[in-house]
């Protein structure tokens, strides 16, 4: 493996440890809370805090797991079930998102999985103040679209799905995955938002 791999896959993991921080010091508060509180309303509290850090820890980690790793096996495709429990999970993190699935498919190519996975994180991150989340795939058409009341798209990660330029660091890792893979398979990356309150993704990949 070269370096630049190695650089790489270390910003990987940067991104994902910066990612589970939050839900995962939510849970080690929790416990220390625990161990000093005494009220029985508090604690049940508490518990319910905990419980609903755990649930994201794990929707966190499934949806890492089949968005940059090797999870779904060594097929050529991914269950569309699992691609949907997946993004399901990341979107309960946030009341204020409606999910729109519209993926008719049973099974979805890895690569296209792979590639939904990450612009739907991209669009998750967009949406500051909630709004609708629809995803769609259809043959090698994968489409991202989000909609809501603000938008906001890091101008680094709009330069490299754009472009394929900009810097390579944690905040960056996820999309230049997404464009490395979009190229390896032989398709192309596509960025609008023309449109007020509206930011579309998509790739478009060879069938």
């Amino acid at each position: 493996m070269s370096d630049s791999s190695v650089e790489f896959a270390s910003l990987l993991c940067s991104r994902l440890c910066h990612d589970l921080l939050s839900p995962v010091g939510a849970m080690n508060n929790g416990i220390e809370l625990l161990a000093d509180e005494n009220d029985p309303d508090m604690r049940e509290r508490v518990i319910e805090l905990l419980a609903d850090s755990a649930r994201a820890s794990a929707d966190r980690l499934k949806f890492f797991r089949l968005a940059f790793g090797a999870g779904g096996g060594f097929g050529e495709t991914l269950d569309a079930h699992e691609v949907r429990v997946a993004v399901e999970g990341l979107v309960r993190g946030n009341a204020r998102i409606e999910l729109g699935w519209m993926v008719e498919a049973p099974a979805i190519p890895k690569t296209a999985a792979k590639i939904l996975l990450n612009l739907v994180m991209v669009a998750f991150d967009a949406l500051v103040r909630g709004g609708r989340l629809d995803v769609g795939v259809e043959g090698g058409e994968v489409v991202v679209r989000a909609e809501g009341p603000r938008i906001v798209l890091d101008a680094e990660i709009r330069q490299v799905l754009a472009a394929g330029q900009g810097p390579v660091t944690s905040r960056t890792s996820a999309v230049w995955l997404t464009r490395r893979l979009a190229d390896d398979a032989g398709g192309s990356l596509s960025l609008s938002d023309h449109e007020e309150g509206v930011l579309l993704l998509g790739a478009r990949l060879p069938g």
